[in-house]
């Protein structure tokens, strides 16, 4: 019977991965507080209408990609593609409006079905940040300079570029929809047949089509500068003084979009060509219209994800694991002792191996094999001593110290 394999497009974290993956949570937690972010966690799966209503029942996520399913009760459950939909959704049935403005940090797992790439898999896991309840540009601003921070702490910012693009108000967007549906109407027979049912619904998709043909028609297209009025141009001047101000670079890329109508003004990407083809390690924008559409008070709202695996790879090496303190017993009177000592011991911050059988030659290779900073033997001589061997791993230099000092001078060795 052939070995059992994980399912298509999911991986296990094994210690080596888990430390990156951890390790850029555990930075991005430590950013987002000092920006004010508390921690939440949503379900890992929701009622499938909150990602129809919040990304479009003809959406490629929703159409082709989500993991959806009837539970026995004969309810429609989705697994969550993204988190951003399931924390607004929180927002509205957690009655959270006297608590805006809500910021917001998450981790955790997402889940689409699509073709298993380099750094996207079919589980894949997420950090998210959300502001909910700040229609101010300075709102944007701080959600854009939280992502530079992360990337910054994980010295990755000089492999990224910033993109940046205004979608307008509600006012522009509409006017530069219908100068889309305008234009590419007007050249039905160039397009692909993704972008011809993308006209009908969503056009501005239309504008990050990666069909060829599509992208020569795309070159010559209306451009949303042309249709943004004063407030929405007022809007993004502000964003881009305050990036400025703070010394993020930024491109400002007219093309990138958001589809749905709920985007408002700031999109940004942060992207980069470090890990192949170019690709969105954090990718975000404001989305004023959502709360709305997932059938709670009108309410602004702005953030980010950004993916744990690309982010991980980007950051290259995994953080060192803590070098542990090998403790190795002579007889059976010493197994007794060291067990009393390994607990004393991890109770006073000590990363602790202790093999559970052996002779002194095999507990040795095993403490070197899990590189130990040090070797702490305990035999009978010892035990009549009151004391342990306790023998440096890098140095060879060993000597005998009293238990009552034992922690005292694996502190000072560390």
């Amino acid at each position: 019977m052939p070995a059992p394999q994980p399912v298509r497009g999911t991986h296990d974290l094994l210690p080596d991965d888990h430390r990156r993956h951890r390790h850029v949570v555990d930075t991005a937690r430590a950013i987002a507080e000092r920006y004010g972010h508390e921690e939440v966690a949503t379900p890992i799966f929701e009622f499938t209408e909150i990602f129809a209503r919040s990304m479009g029942e003809t959406s490629d996520v929703v159409s082709k990609e989500m993991y959806s399913f009837e539970d026995r009760g004969g309810e429609g459950l989705t697994l969550r593609p993204e988190y951003t939909a399931g924390i607004c959704r929180a927002f509205i049935s957690n009655g959270l409006m006297q608590n805006v403005p809500f910021r917001v940090f998450a981790h955790g797992p997402m889940f689409r079905y699509e073709r298993p790439q380099k750094g996207r898999q079919r589980q894949f896991h997420q950090i998210d940040v959300e502001i909910i309840g700040a229609a101010e540009p300075q709102a944007d601003i701080e959600v854009v300079a939280l992502g530079w921070d992360i990337l910054r702490a994980l010295d990755v910012a000089d492999k990224c570029v910033l993109q940046l693009n205004t979608l307008g108000d509600r006012e522009s967007r509409t006017a530069y929809r219908a100068a889309l549906v305008t234009y590419f109407s007007a050249r039905k027979g160039e397009l692909s047949e993704d972008s011809l049912a993308r006209l009908e619904r969503n056009p501005l998709r239309i504008l990050d089509s990666k069909d060829r043909g599509d992208r020569v028609v795309v070159e010559e297209a209306p451009r949303f500068a042309d249709y943004l009025n004063d407030h929405s141009r007022d809007f993004f001047a502000e964003v881009r003084r305050g990036l400025d101000a703070l010394g993020i670079p930024f491109a400002h890329n007219e093309r990138l979009v958001r589809g749905l109508d709920y985007y408002t003004h700031t999109a940004f990407e942060f992207v980069t060509d470090a890990l192949g083809a170019q690709g969105a390690v954090i990718a975000g924008g404001r989305y004023d219209g959502l709360i709305e559409t997932l059938g709670g008070p009108s309410t602004p709202g702005i953030g980010w994800a950004g993916g744990i695996e690309r982010l991980a790879m980007l950051a290259d090496g995994a953080p060192s694991r803590r070098r542990p303190v090998a403790l190795i017993p002579i007889g059976e009177a010493a197994e007794a002792e060291t067990l009393r000592l390994a607990h004393a011991l991890r109770d006073g911050g000590e990363v602790v191996e202790l093999a559970f059988k052996g002779n002194l030659g095999r507990r040795m290779k095993r403490a070197n094999k899990v590189n130990a900073r040090a070797a702490v033997i305990v035999g009978d001589d010892e035990l009549a001593a009151g004391a342990a061997t306790l023998r440096d791993l890098d140095s060879g230099e060993q000597r005998q110290v009293p238990l009552g000092e034992l922690a005292a001078a694996l502190r000072a060795s560390a």
